[in-house]
């Protein structure tokens, strides 16, 4: 989450000594002691990184009154990483992908960034799952008098 999140403010503010992969080796070195398998973390980082204008797709439609460009920096990584996971990690089971990413939101978002995650990550994965009646956008049911 960390490398990501450095990843995406130097790509925003169009940093031209970028180098990814020093960033990943860096950060995971940094780490080495506490990251188990290195290579799974490498794998996501460039990924996420290299998806999320597609995984930004893939969300922001259940997520329609919080444009993904408005919320935190840390909840959107949080939902970029476990879209990512849901949609292209079949080893990563869906409930702990989901899990992963509250427990992230609980740790470093907002007090109500884990309800936000959960409920937007749930209807990613009915989507990708083929549950429409679950996965559908929500929209305004409000009638309009003339």
């Amino acid at each position: 989450m960390q490398t990501l999140y450095e990843l995406e403010v130097r790509d925003e503010v169009k940093d031209c000594n970028l180098d990814v992969q020093e960033v990943i080796d860096r950060n995971i070195g940094r780490y080495s002691e506490v990251v188990g398998d290195q290579e799974f973390v490498e794998n996501l980082i460039k990924n996420v990184f290299k998806k999320s204008a597609e995984l930004k797709k893939l969300v922001q439609p259940f997520a329609p009154e919080w444009p993904l460009e408005n919320i935190s920096r840390i909840d959107r990584i949080i939902l970029l990483i476990a879209s990512y996971e849901l949609q292209d990690s079949p080893d990563v089971p869906p409930k702990v992908a989901i899990n992963e990413a509250i427990e992230l939101a609980k740790s470093f978002g907002s007090d109500s960034s884990s309800r936000f995650i959960n409920g937007v990550l749930g209807s990613v994965n009915n989507h990708l799952n083929g549950d429409s009646d679950k996965s559908a956008p929500k929209t305004s049911s409000k009638s309009t008098k003339k």
